[in-house]
């Protein structure tokens, strides 16, 4: 995970990070049918849990806690099976969820509140500072820069943030800070264009941040990711409110020595079906998207040590075919292709997401999970273990946004075939 020089080291070994993992992730139905929102697969290999625990590990930063609650078991699995002790070196992985204890029994009710309630097993580490981030978002930033900028301000709280268009900042918590990134105003998921307008960022001050359209008004996002004092935390939270975003940011805002780290690459939250879709074919152009090439900060996930990927006959196009799939199919066009993934002969995949099959090495493979012959699927996602009989058409025909079936559903515009579901021979959408 490479070097790291003696600013770098002692940095880091005054850090620990807390990964908030317990996104239900409700929007993202049906992939969260079985699953919490960071145990979805993504980029044909990946958990998204794996985002934020790579970006730690190659930090090197000693203590990681994870915090879950909604259907903890298949992330905690996960996690388990790909971050052994010889890969992640001298870190220590903590995975915590809801437990009953002599003093209470909830589930935690906000972000905020489930650090306060695992604060036993965090006030335990002796880190100087905390850095939060979540579960469930994309990005590519090294955590070293973020680090040093706070332990440089000397601020009680860094909030990372990011330029964005309107669009984007109804959306997020907005950040107003004044000429040397003092954070001096926050705004959570502003509706009101008025509202927006004191928060507009002086094109001046972005003139080193890459901006898709100059001409518009920017704001200041906030990412969700958060470095803390830890006095400075464990003070606010015996503060009321659940959630960082919505209670406790604003109170530390008010209370000063806070400041903005600004961001000047690729984020996304994975908050609908449509990102998701989107986030994902993004892989496929390498255009604004996670960059999982970076080989000085790999993205890890579970090592599945199958072989290359067999392609026999088929057309491809600007796609990704991951380990252990057979394909045999006519085209597959700006689509992924998850591991283990069997295409016959004839079938067209365009413009889809194929996660594959996520079983044991000990298992042999079932033969009924393939995609079978002379189908032609658009704009879908396959979840994993699907089974697709022949002459099969998911093309969403008549354009519906929205459609709730026997294991298929339409979420905007995207056909998704949820985990498990066979679909019969000559069946069509």
């Amino acid at each position: 995970m490479g070097s790291r020089n003696k600013k770098e080291t002692t940095c880091v070994d005054k850090v620990a990070c807390i990964i908030l993992a317990g996104g239900q992730g409700t929007r993202l139905f049906p992939l969260t049918q079985n699953r919490c929102k960071p145990a979805v697969s993504f980029g044909s290999r990946y958990r998204l849990i794996d985002i934020p625990l790579s970006h730690a590990l190659n930090a090197q930063i000693p203590h990681i806690y994870v915090i879950s609650q909604y259907l903890a078991t298949s992330l905690h699995q996960h996690i388990l099976e790909s971050y052994q002790l010889d890969l992640i070196h001298n870190a220590r992985l903590i995975l915590l969820s809801p437990e009953e204890t002599a003093h209470q029994k909830v589930w935690y009710q906000g972000t905020a509140d489930a650090v306060r309630q695992n604060l036993e097993h965090i006030e335990a580490c002796s880190a100087e500072y905390f850095l939060i981030l979540s579960g469930d978002q994309l990005y590519n930033m090294d955590l070293h820069k973020l680090l040093l900028y706070g332990l440089e301000r000397d601020d009680d709280l860094v909030i990372a943030s990011l330029p964005v268009e309107e669009k984007e900042a109804k959306r997020m918590g907005l950040l107003e800070i004044d000429g040397k990134n003092h954070v001096i105003d926050f705004l959570e998921k502003p509706q009101d264009p008025h509202l927006l307008k004191p928060f507009a960022v002086p094109l001046e001050m972005l003139h080193n941040y890459p901006q898709k359209n100059p001409k518009v008004p920017h704001y200041l996002g906030s990412m969700g990711i958060y470095l803390f004092k830890r006095e400075a935390l464990f003070s606010l939270l015996k503060k009321q409110g659940n959630d960082f975003g919505k209670d406790l940011i604003p109170a530390q805002i008010q209370l000063g020595k806070t400041s903005a780290f600004i961001y000047p690459g690729y984020w996304e939250d994975i908050g609908t079906i449509d990102s998701y879709y989107h986030a994902n074919l993004a892989l496929t152009q390498r255009k604004e998207c996670l960059n999982t090439y970076d080989e000085a900060h790999p993205i890890f996930t579970r090592p599945h040590n199958l072989p290359s990927p067999l392609v026999t006959d088929t057309v491809i196009h600007d796609s990704i075919i991951s380990q252990g799939a057979v394909i045999e199919a006519q085209e597959i066009t700006k689509s992924i292709i998850g591991i283990r993934a069997h295409i016959k002969k004839g079938t067209i995949i365009r413009n889809s997401i194929v996660l594959g099959n996520h079983y044991s090495a000990a298992q042999n493979r079932p033969s009924h999970l393939h995609i079978g012959e002379n189908c032609l699927i658009e704009k879908a996602i396959l979840d994993e273990h699907c089974s697709i009989g022949n002459n099969v058409q998911l093309t969403n025909k008549n354009q519906l946004k929205t459609y709730d079936g026997d294991g298929i559903y339409i979420r905007d515009g995207i056909i998704i075939v949820t985990t498990g579901t066979r679909v019969p021979d000559h069946f069509s959408l």
